[in-house]
């Protein structure tokens, strides 16, 4: 049993304490002024005031005269002919309702989540449409979104989110729902995936596969609780970033999450909301975040000696500009300057591959279609 994240001081009480719904609606409205809505979002409202209009309240109207003219002539209604009337009343009533309900719900929720970020000195964004970000789950399918955005300045940028995007297969579609926490790095390193084996079903839950090959094990219990993925003849560069301290730390307060390092930000994934009106999800999450800062500094000092090569590799600058301004500091003879900040070309990204799922989907795929031409 590893021990809690360690408590971090923040305010709570706008996750929980009541609220006025004057100020929810009047938040409702400046959002809207802010954020104009989503083409789903404008589609889905006018199909669900379609619905009530169209459908729920004509019926619901009708079945009341039906009933009122039948039991105002005296006529004899049999439990087989009012139980299915009655049912089909209740549950187009139930889901107008229930709908109604979720949509204040959603609604106050971004409220709450909006006052959190304000009492706690950060910044709330209602939702951004196809965010640039270069992590992994922001690369795939289409409507893309992030939602209830969390962003905090000091010590460094960090935001936490909740994304979406919808994959199509075929005539029909999958949408995936990710929380996420991207916290912004000194320095770009090479692209390392810390897969959490803690919450692998069937293989990886991640929404990308990479090559066998470039899946590094390191010291202790860490493989116990990752697998960690660099990019091939980086091992040596991991092993200076991932420090025996380095990973006690990630597994102590992240070992429920999937870690992504690609270029100079880090995420943390999971497959739940991250953005919450939950204090105990922020405490925790404040505490992760918190917990790894203070090895950031670690990281801000590596440096690719790759560009090394590269930069003593390069072609001396054309002169045709003309004379050329002196450096204001010229390193002493026989000095070594580290290599700039940055990443090699064969670091920046991993090499993909197709998962065994992926390849057994296709296979049964493939199957089915010869079954069916045999069978005709």
């Amino acid at each position: 049993m590893h021990p809690q994240p360690p408590a971090v001081p923040f305010d709570a009480r706008p996750l929980t304490e009541p609220v006025d719904p004057r100020a929810v609606a009047e938040f409702a409205r400046e959002m809207r002024r802010r954020t104009p809505p989503s083409t789903a979002g404008v589609v889905f409202t006018v199909i669900a005031a379609v619905f009530v209009v169209a459908v729920a309240l004509p019926v619901v109207g009708a079945m009341t005269v039906v009933l009122a003219t039948v039991l105002s002539h005296g006529g004899d209604l049999s439990a087989l002919a009012v139980v299915p009337i009655l049912l089909l009343a209740l549950t187009i009533v139930g889901g107008a309702v229930f709908g109604v309900l979720s949509w204040r719900r959603r609604r106050e929720q971004r409220y709450r989540i909006a006052r959190f970020a304000a009492a706690n000195n950060m910044v709330y964004e209602d939702r951004i449409a196809d965010p640039q970000l270069p992590g992994m789950i922001f690369q795939h399918g289409s409507g893309r979104m992030s939602t209830s955005l969390v962003r905090g300045f000091h010590p460094r940028f960090v935001e936490f989110g909740n994304y979406q995007y919808t994959v199509k297969h075929g005539k029909s579609s999958t949408t995936y729902h990710w929380g996420y926490v991207a916290v912004r790095l000194d320095v770009p390193l090479p692209n390392i995936v810390l897969d959490a084996v803690g919450n692998n079903t069937l293989g990886s839950n991640l929404p990308a596969s990479f090559s066998k090959d470039q899946r590094l094990s390191l010291e202790g219990d860490f493989d116990r609780y990752f697998t960690l993925y660099c990019p091939r003849g980086y091992e040596q560069d991991a092993l200076y970033l991932f420090t025996p301290d380095i990973m006690a730390r990630f597994i102590d307060h992240a070992a429920e999450l999937d870690v992504e390092i690609v270029d100079d930000w880090m995420f943390l994934y999971m497959r739940r909301p991250v953005s919450t009106t939950d204090p105990a999800t922020w405490a925790w999450l404040f505490g992760i975040v918190g917990a790894l800062m203070t090895k950031f500094d670690q990281w801000a000092r590596w440096r690719d000696e790759r560009l090394r090569a590269a930069q003593a590799s390069a072609p001396p600058a054309s002169t045709d500009a003309g004379p050329q301004k002196p450096l204001p500091f010229a390193p002493p003879a026989g000095m070594i300057t580290p290599p700039p900040p940055g990443v090699a070309p064969e670091g920046r990204r991993l090499k993909k591959s197709t998962s065994w799922v992926t390849i057994l989907v296709f296979i049964l795929m493939i199957v089915g279609w010869v079954w069916m031409q045999l069978d005709h």
